[in-house]
């Protein structure tokens, strides 16, 4: 794999601590500026809000932008808004910050999975992809567990300096390793929109929103689940959620190698698998052992989908991929939001903490159901592009008679 494929996973590595460290330090942060904990939860919302729209609007305006410039300038974008946030001397000062950093998370993973992909073979797209994607999810297990304690001890002001020292670092990885790959010629804003004709790049968005929303129906709420349901501790959370965080790095390296090889039985047997372990959640979630491998397998299982489904996004909307690429990293964070509204939902219904893994389990289960619908229509089409093809009349060779 190729040396630029570092620098993309670094800069993946702290945009995935700063998306998921303030869930941490809520509390801190709160306390820190007198409002309450849902008004701080704004932080969180107001970040998952700014990649939904800031991905198709930052790939829109980088259009005439090379890619590696884009990567550069979105890096830095995020310094600012870290910088920014840990700076801030008034709440509303430091949302601004966190909006102004999302703005380059959808448009990052989104241009950065094109150029990851256009560096490697073609048989070896999705492993590329699913490396870049190890920096998120190496941040779950590392960066986030040591941001909180950061946070924690020393204040979470130094929690994002540091985020902001790594996109310093991230940037001179870009700039250094990254080449300048050739801007696609002829591409235009209306070629990156036209990709959303096509109904399997549209299918593969709604598996996104579907399949990565059922394991935050359950994720989200994983630390009542946990203390109230399963017994453990409230310090116990935070090492249960590395346990979901080295999930996601196995099941994303899984995902990269055998979507190389297999898109579509990777995604069957993923989004299935997953399916059945969330609703399996609902009785595991009663036992501690029990209910901690079930935590990792969630993870796994979950992130096992994304190389294969942004592979598959990419291989749709070829010749001009960019723009969708950055509009299905917003989906996994609208999947996010939907399926913590809907988790949240049913636990104000009085279901229960355990009530979640069923919503998740159905959203899983529908994504399964549209994986076959598009394999279906897959088959279809290319049965009636080769009855065409075979109903064409063969040209034959004229002959000159010569008297």
């Amino acid at each position: 794999m190729p040396l630029a494929l570092l620098a993309l996973a670094i800069g993946a590595f702290g945009i995935g601590t700063t998306e998921f460290v303030i869930m941490g330090l809520l509390p801190e942060v709160a306390n820190d500026y007198g409002v309450s904990i849902p008004t701080a939860g704004f932080l969180v919302t107001g970040y998952a809000l700014g990649v939904m729209f800031g991905a198709p609007l930052m790939t829109v305006l980088g259009t005439k932008v090379p890619r590696k410039r884009m990567l550069m300038l979105l890096m830095g974008l995020f310094i600012a808004g870290n910088l920014l946030s840990a700076l801030a001397p008034a709440f509303a000062v430091m949302l601004v910050g966190r909006v102004v950093a999302s703005l380059a998370h959808g448009a990052f993973f989104g241009i950065g999975s094109v150029v990851a992909a256009d560096l490697v073979a073609p048989h070896k797209r999705a492993g590329a992809i699913a490396m870049m994607f190890t920096g998120l999810t190496v941040a779950n297990v590392v960066g986030v567990p040591l941001g909180t304690l950061v946070g924690q001890s020393v204040g979470w002001r130094v929690t994002f300096a540091v985020v902001a020292a790594l996109g310093v670092v991230g940037l001179a990885g870009v700039a250094k390793l990254v080449p300048d790959l050739p801007k696609a010629e002829g591409v235009r804003l209306r070629h990156e929109l036209a990709a959303f004709k096509n109904v399997q790049v549209l299918l593969a968005m709604a598996m996104t929103v579907l399949g990565f929303g059922g394991v935050f129906a359950a994720i989200t709420y994983i630390a009542p689940m946990m203390t109230h349901v399963a017994g453990f501790a409230d310090g116990s959370v935070t090492w249960l959620l590395v346990l979901f965080g080295l999930g996601m790095v196995g099941g994303n390296l899984v995902g990269g190698k055998f979507a190389d090889r297999a898109l579509m039985p990777m995604l069957y047997v993923s989004l299935g698998a997953l399916a059945v372990v969330l609703a399996l959640f609902t009785l595991t979630a009663h036992d501690k052992f029990a209910s901690a491998v079930t935590v990792f397998l969630i993870g796994a299982l979950g992130f096992a989908t994304v190389p294969p489904l942004q592979k598959r996004v990419l291989d749709h909307a070829h010749g001009a991929p960019t723009l969708a690429s950055a509009v299905n990293i917003g989906a996994f964070n609208l999947g996010n939001a939907l399926a913590a509204w809907l988790g949240g939902v049913v636990i104000a219904a009085g279901f229960g903490y355990t009530a979640p893994n069923w919503v998740g389990a159905v959203l899983a289960a529908a994504a399964l159901v549209l994986a076959f619908l598009s394999a279906a229509l897959e088959r279809r089409e290319t049965a009636a592009s080769r009855t065409v093809a075979g109903s064409l009349p063969v040209e034959r060779p004229t002959t000159t008679v010569h008297h």
